[in-house]
């Protein structure tokens, strides 16, 4: 799989015009072609970059994933209280699957269908890698007396990420009993109510009960 930081400007491009493609017609409806014509590069040069439709896929896929990897790790860094951590973790989670909603609509098919041999070690990866850290601002709080002992660290995450994408896979059920009425008032509604409701509720899991 192409390393991000070997990606040239030409296959960033192939890639970004891939993923708008593969979620507008789906993998299967999406030619090497339509990507070269779409990319306005030559057919030939598509193929020398990733052999297949697949292997763009995968290069694809790290693409995406290894920037929210350095954020996760820049942010358990960071100087600041286990609390706010969490919380930065919630908002970079909803913020990093908003803005990229095409790629996550597509991985959540491929990964759901299995139809075809995507090699999703590196996504595996990048996603322990992140449960670590995760677990590591977890732990700095429970040694602060801050959270609890006894809690299933390795749902939480699960528990962020399944929630937005109920919210987003009933999106008619949601606006009507929310009663959002444009695209505005949705994503507002995401970044602002369904965040705080993930933080109250992952905090609720993590501190102790006064």
């Amino acid at each position: 799989m192409t390393q991000l930081s070997e990606l040239n400007e030409k296959q960033t491009k192939i890639l970004l015009v891939a993923e708008k493609l593969f979620a507008e017609k789906g993998f299967d409806g999406t030619s090497i072609r339509n990507i070269a014509q779409e990319a306005q590069i030559n057919i030939a040069m598509v193929s020398y970059y990733f052999g297949s439709k697949e292997k763009m896929l995968e290069s694809l896929i790290l693409h995406r994933i290894e920037g929210i990897k350095m954020q996760v790790e820049n942010l358990y860094r960071e100087s600041i209280a286990p609390v706010e951590k969490i919380n930065r973790f919630i908002e970079l989670y909803i913020n990093t699957i908003n803005k990229h909603k095409c790629f996550y609509q597509i991985l959540l098919f491929e990964q759901s269908s299995q139809k075809r041999d995507i090699d999703f070690k590196s996504f595996s990866e990048v996603k322990k890698a992140n449960l670590e850290m995760f677990k590591k601002m977890v732990t700095e709080g429970q040694e602060l007396g801050i959270f609890k002992q006894n809690v299933n660290i390795n749902l939480i995450p699960s528990t962020i990420i399944g929630t937005l994408v109920h919210f987003r896979m009933n999106r008619p059920h949601y606006e009507a009993v929310l009663d959002l009425h444009t695209e505005e008032q949705y994503e507002n509604y995401i970044k602002t109510d369904l965040t705080q409701h993930l933080k109250q509720t992952i905090q609720s899991l993590l501190k102790h009960e006064n």
